[in-house]
């Protein structure tokens, strides 16, 4: 077989190995675990209702979000991407609130009716 170089590496030419990115790793972890915490905060601590529940979900919605952005690497792509991603994820989301919505309507209007 014939020698192939593979001279065409970004640190071919230094030897040298890049360093990792362990920075960049910690910060988000960091930022992982703060909004965990803050989570479980809000969680255990406030009484339940809905105030809790909007912002347990909001929050979670937050971390969701910085997740797909920072591992999906979604936040290195354009803008035209980025919406075309976002913008049928709310559309499905707004769908499925609506649904549930219209279909507790609709339960509680059929139980109403036989009673």
């Amino acid at each position: 077989m014939a020698s192939h170089s593979h001279n065409t590496d970004e640190f071919a030419h230094t030897g040298e190995i890049p360093k990792a990115q362990t920075k960049i790793i910690w910060k988000t972890f960091f930022i992982l675990v703060a909004i965990t915490a803050v989570e479980f905060a809000f969680a255990f601590f406030m009484d339940p209702g809905t105030l809790r529940n909007a912002i347990f979900i909001g929050l979670t919605l937050f971390k969701a979000f910085y997740i797909v952005a920072e591992f999906m690497h979604l936040k290195h792509e354009t803008k035209g991407l980025i919406w075309a991603i976002l913008v049928p994820t709310v559309l499905l989301v707004w769908l499925l609130v609506a649904l549930l919505v219209e279909g507790t309507f609709y339960g509680e209007s059929v139980f109403n009716y036989f009673k």
